[in-house]
């Protein structure tokens, strides 16, 4: 499969030529759920993880968890079977009767270190935006299922690796036995990625050129096909159809709106950090549509499967945000920031 965006509706670079330098290149991801290989990029899939390896574990302090992992586990084979076979009958298998059973509801999670989960695989070859140090080709990105309070939302662990030096996979890494919400494990989701341009977010721009962005008659003077009841919210149009897309995606202009901009330096070098990963709740919303791929649109109008495409991965970072991720420009090995937006 393939997911095309449309066209911008309209050049805004035509319209103001200041922005053409500001273009960034970005990697639209377009998840949708599936059966991943260690050898796939991915979200929420199996790891290329070297089994001689030690698997990331959490050290801070973590409330207990509501919800059992294997639980969710069950759950999710059961909504892609209904995904994949709306007009059936869906149940579960003895086999997954059999894990619900087992389960021991009252045990609490053992004291110590909490193992992370896989969040995203991602191949150069396919994602070509990563800047990746080294020979690395390969970014893998981990997170604890746990809130955590400096940053109310998962912590994550970023490792850069070469696929190549990877002879004997970790087939069955170490999990965790709850987690603090469901939406904090993702589907498992392929990945057909695109490749777009993006320019930045209004709040990122010089006064001046704001101010531009308002002015009706820059618009009309450029013959830019925008119908006129856009002309008190200029800005808004801008900010929903042509600067920053939504969903998950690498690389690219970050996107604000939780906050204003804010400085991002590296805490190493203090070195100007560069946007890597965007995880997304929904892949677009009502303020949003034009970003629809033409595969999709057909299906984000029915009722029946809106939710399944707008939120493939079943994350969901606070009320509906998501988390952005960023790196090094001079060291991508570096310490890693995040960030809710």
């Amino acid at each position: 499969m393939i997911h095309t965006t449309p066209p911008r509706p309209v050049d805004v670079t035509a319209v103001f030529p200041q922005l053409a330098p500001l273009a960034r290149p970005a990697t639209r991801l377009h998840p949708r759920r599936g059966a991943p290989s260690p050898h796939d990029s991915s979200i929420g899939g199996p790891l290329l993880w070297p089994a001689d390896e030690p698997w990331p574990h959490c050290d801070a302090p973590h409330e207990g968890g509501g919800h059992s992992l294997a639980a969710v586990r069950v759950e999710q084979r059961v909504r892609a079977r209904e995904a994949a076979h709306p007009d059936g009958v869906s149940s579960y298998t003895p086999q997954e009767r059999a894990i619900l059973e087992q389960i021991d509801w009252d045990q609490e999670r053992p004291d110590g270190p909490v193992p992370l989960l896989p969040v995203a695989q991602l191949y150069v070859r396919d994602v070509p935006v990563l800047r990746p140090p080294g020979q690395a080709d390969l970014l893998q990105v981990l997170w604890c299922p746990f809130d955590h309070p400096d940053l109310y939302m998962p912590r994550t662990a970023v490792v850069w690796r070469s696929a190549d030096s990877v002879t004997d996979i970790l087939t069955s890494p170490p999990e965790p036995l709850d987690v603090e919400w469901e939406e904090y494990v993702p589907e498992p989701c392929v990945l057909t990625p695109e490749q777009i341009t993006e320019y930045p977010n209004s709040l990122e721009l010089s006064k001046e050129l704001r101010e531009q962005l308002g002015d009706w008659s820059r618009w009309q003077a450029a013959d830019a096909d925008v119908d006129s009841s856009y002309a008190p919210y200029l800005e808004s149009y801008y900010h929903s159809n042509l600067s920053v897309a939504p969903g998950w995606k690498a690389g690219g202009w970050p996107q604000w709106g939780y906050t204003d901009p804010s400085p991002r330096q590296c805490p190493a070098c203090d070195t100007t950090m560069d946007a890597l990963l965007t995880i997304a709740t929904f892949e677009w919303d009502g303020n949003n549509r034009s970003w629809i791929p033409y595969e999709d649109q057909a299906a984000a109008a029915s009722l029946d499967h809106h939710d399944d495409i707008r939120r493939p991965t079943g994350v969901q970072i606070g009320s509906g945000y998501r988390m952005q991720l960023y790196v090094c420009a001079a060291a991508p090995e570096h310490p890693h920031l995040e960030l809710m937006q």
